[in-house]
C-alpha cells in the first residue's frame, strides 16, 4: 500500500498551509472577535480555487479529486474553523445540486460565481423539529402555474444572512416526498431570520430561513420531485469525510499551539515539555490525531477510487470529531490557566471543535448508522 500524496495532493496542501499561516492565522483572533463573515478571505480563497476543487473545469472547477480539497480545507481549519466552515459550505453542500442538477443557465449566472468566490451559497435542510430525521421536515411546495410555492422555516442555516442563493429541501406532491428547489436572494416570501448566537465559530453567521408563499419557478427546481433524500444521500460521505477533515484540522492547530507553549513555558527552571505529565499529554494527542488523519484520508481515498467509502466516511467522522474534541481538551491543559485565556488561541479551538460534532450528523447517529451497515 502507498501512502504517500500525489505531487497534486502535495501541492494542495502546501498552498493552502501557506495561505493559512500567512493570511489566516494572523487574523483569526480579531475575525473571531468580530463576529463577521470573514469577506475578504473567502475572496481570496475562490482566487486561489478552493471552492472548484472537486468540480471538472468544464464548470470552472479544477478537478483535482476529493482528497486534494479535505487537505486543502483542513489546512484552513488548523487557523480558523470559521473560514473554513463556510469554505466547506461553498465547496460542498451549497454548489453540489446546482452542478449535478444544474441546467447551463444556472452554472453560467451561480455555480460560476460562486466556484470563483463571487456568489455566496447555503443549504436549507434542518428545522426547529426535524434535524437528524428527515421525515420530521414540514416545509412544503405546493405545486402552481409556473413553478412551486413554499412555505415554511428551516434553521441552522450557515451563511445564510450574507447567501444569494439557497439549496432547499421541501415536501411535493401526493406522496409527500423531498424535491431540491433553488431559492435566490430576493425572491419574494424569502426571508431571513434571528442569527443564532453559538459557543464557538463566531464568524460564521448563522440564522433562521423562513418562506412566506414564496414563489420558484419551475427551472429552480433541482432534480426530479420526490427525489430530493436520495440526492441528499449521494452527498453524505462527502459532508462526513470533510467534516473529519475540519477537525483533524482544528486539532492540528491545537496540538502546535500546546507544543509551542511547552515549549517556551518555564516552571521550576525548565520548559515543561521536559515533565511527564505534559509529555504525556503531548504524545496521547499525536497519537490521536495521526489515527483519525489516516482514517479521513483513506476515506477521501476510497472516494477518489470510485470505491464504496460510507461506512469508513461514517467512521472518519465519529473518530475525528470525538478525538479532536480531546485533543483540543488537552491542549488548554498544557497552557494551564492560560488555555483559559482569550488572548491565546487554544481556547477558540475548543470552543469552534464541538461544531464538528454535530456536523454531518452527531456522534450517537453515526454510531447507529455505522452498527446497521456492520448487522445487515
Amino acid at each position: 500500500m502507498d501512502f504517500a500524496l500525489s505531487e497534486e495532493q502535495q501541492l494542495a496542501r502546501e498552498t493552502f498551509a501557506r495561505f493559512s499561516t500567512d493570511r489566516i492565522k494572523p487574523r483569526a483572533a480579531a475575525i473571531d472577535e468580530a463576529g463577521q463573515f470573514p469577506q475578504e478571505l473567502f475572496g481570496e480563497l475562490g482566487d486561489l480555487g478552493l471552492f472548484g476543487m472537486r468540480y471538472p473545469e468544464s464548470v470552472g472547477g479544477a478537478g483535482v479529486g476529493f482528497l486534494s480539497l479535505c487537505l486543502a480545507l483542513g489546512e484552513v481549519a488548523r487557523a480558523s474553523l470559521s473560514v473554513a466552515a463556510a469554505a466547506t459550505m461553498q465547496s460542498l453542500m451549497a454548489t453540489d445540486f446546482l452542478h449535478v442538477y444544474g441546467d447551463e443557465g444556472i452554472h453560467e449566472r451561480l455555480l460560476q460565481p460562486a466556484i470563483q468566490g463571487e456568489k455566496i451559497g447555503a443549504i436549507c435542510i434542518t428545522e426547529p423539529d426535524a434535524g437528524s430525521d428527515l421525515s420530521a421536515i414540514t416545509t412544503s411546495a405546493e405545486r402552481v402555474n409556473g413553478g412551486y410555492r413554499l412555505n415554511g422555516q428551516k434553521t441552522w442555516i450557515t451563511s445564510a444572512p450574507v447567501a444569494d442563493f439557497f439549496t432547499v429541501f421541501a415536501r411535493t406532491g401526493k406522496e409527500n416526498r423531498l424535491t431540491v428547489f433553488l431559492v435566490e436572494k430576493g425572491f419574494s416570501g424569502l426571508v431571513i431570520g434571528r442569527a443564532i448566537e453559538k459557543m464557538g465559530c463566531w464568524a460564521l453567521p448563522t440564522s433562521e430561513v423562513f418562506f412566506e408563499d414564496c414563489f420558484v419557478p419551475d427551472d429552480h427546481r433541482l432534480g426530479e420531485e420526490g427525489e430530493g433524500e436520495v440526492s441528499l444521500r449521494r452527498i453524505l460521505g462527502e459532508i462526513r469525510t470533510v467534516t473529519g477533515a475540519l477537525a483533524i484540522g482544528v486539532a492540528r492547530g491545537a496540538l502546535d499551539e500546546a507544543l509551542q507553549y511547552a515549549a517556551e513555558r518555564k516552571q521550576f527552571g525548565r520548559s515543561i515539555n521536559c515533565f511527564q505529565a505534559i509529555q504525556m499529554k503531548l504524545a496521547e494527542m499525536a497519537t490521536d490525531l495521526e489515527a483519525a488523519t489516516h482514517l479521513v484520508h483513506y476515506a477521501a481515498w476510497l472516494k477518489d477510487s470510485g470505491a464504496s467509502y460510507h461506512r469508513e466516511a461514517a467512521m472518519a467522522k465519529l473518530f475525528a470529531s470525538e478525538c479532536a474534541t480531546e485533543i483540543c481538551d488537552k491542549a488548554t491543559r498544557v497552557l494551564g490557566a492560560y488555555g483559559y485565556a482569550r488572548e491565546f488561541p487554544a481556547q477558540r479551538y475548543l470552543r469552534d471543535i464541538r461544531f464538528t460534532l454535530y456536523g454531518g450528523g452527531t456522534s450517537e447517529i453515526i454510531k447507529l448508522i455505522i452498527a446497521k451497515d456492520l448487522t445487515t
